[in-house]
């Protein structure tokens, strides 16, 4: 699979597939998430994903939305414990206009006082909701025991507590601290010449001040083994058991895989299914 890169500066990367497709996609990935948050921060780059929607200092919240949506595009966002994604779909002859929209919202979002408190009790529903599906929240709890006392075995959505202590300093200084510029990737996959991608990119990325991480991701110290009973008034009961696995990068990483699979995979045939349906 053949890709192109090319670094700014700056040091923002960009990665570009070409693909003949009159529909392109675009992002824009920082290495920063929920596991980079002070305890008093929970949530708060969750939120950041939010509010980059709620306006920038030349446009309103309508106006970010309809940017792309005008051409017959998209806009979306996510966030997890190690990421932070803003990402477009449009077609090829927008391609500029994805990419200044992306920047504009990353870089310059202004953060309005009356858009931040409307944003807090949406993610405050958010977590309710979420809260009411236990097939998703135990998911949360296991995390926390294995993870105990450290930031990535928090959850990403925080809690409504801290949200409402988070004001505009915090978002502007978890920014400042954690969307360094060599930790940035603008991700293109599409039917546009790469020398006029380049032309793009440095555009509309290259102006960004050189910011670099200096200091190193917290690691989750050691654990004992523990178990959580949560009582809740529902018809099916949840249940996990689970430890800490191989890294990424570990070579035994796939035999894990067909352990998994074997043992509790999504097939019909696994142990734990037998065990629970068939016998």
């Amino acid at each position: 699979m053949e890709y192109q890169t090319y670094i700014l500066s700056n040091g923002i990367k960009l990665i570009h597939k070409p693909v003949k497709s009159p529909v392109a996609h675009a992002g824009i990935i920082i290495n920063t998430g929920s596991r980079d948050e002070q305890k008093e921060e929970h949530g708060i780059a969750h939120f950041i994903e939010h509010m980059i929607f709620k306006g920038t200092k030349k446009r309103k919240a309508f106006h970010i939305l309809s940017r792309l949506e005008d051409v017959g595009g998209e806009l979306n966002a996510y966030t997890s414990k190690e990421e932070t994604c803003i990402y477009a779909s449009f077609m090829k002859k927008d391609y500029q206009r994805a990419f200044e929209l992306i920047s504009d919202i990353v870089f310059n979002s202004s953060f309005p006082e009356r858009e931040l408190e409307k944003e807090k009790e949406v993610i405050i529903e958010e977590i309710n909701s979420y809260l009411d599906q236990p097939g998703e929240q135990i998911f949360d709890d296991f995390e926390e025991l294995i993870y105990k006392n450290a930031p990535i075995g928090r959850s990403i959505l925080g809690t409504p507590e801290k949200l409402r202590k988070l004001s505009k300093n915090t978002l502007n200084r978890f920014i400042q601290q954690h969307y360094n510029t060599d930790q940035i990737i603008v991700c293109s996959v599409g039917n546009l010449s790469f020398p006029r991608l380049v032309k793009y990119f440095e555009k509309y990325f290259g102006n960004v001040p050189a910011t670099y991480r200096t200091w190193q991701r917290k690691k989750a110290g050691s654990y004992n083994p523990e178990i959580k009973i949560i009582d809740k008034d529902t018809y099916q009961s949840h249940c996990i058991i689970g430890n800490r696995a191989y890294d990424l990068n570990d070579k035994h990483r796939t035999d894990l895989f067909l352990l998994n699979n074997i043992l509790g995979g999504q097939g019909l045939n696994s142990r734990l299914n037998l065990s629970l349906r068939e016998k």
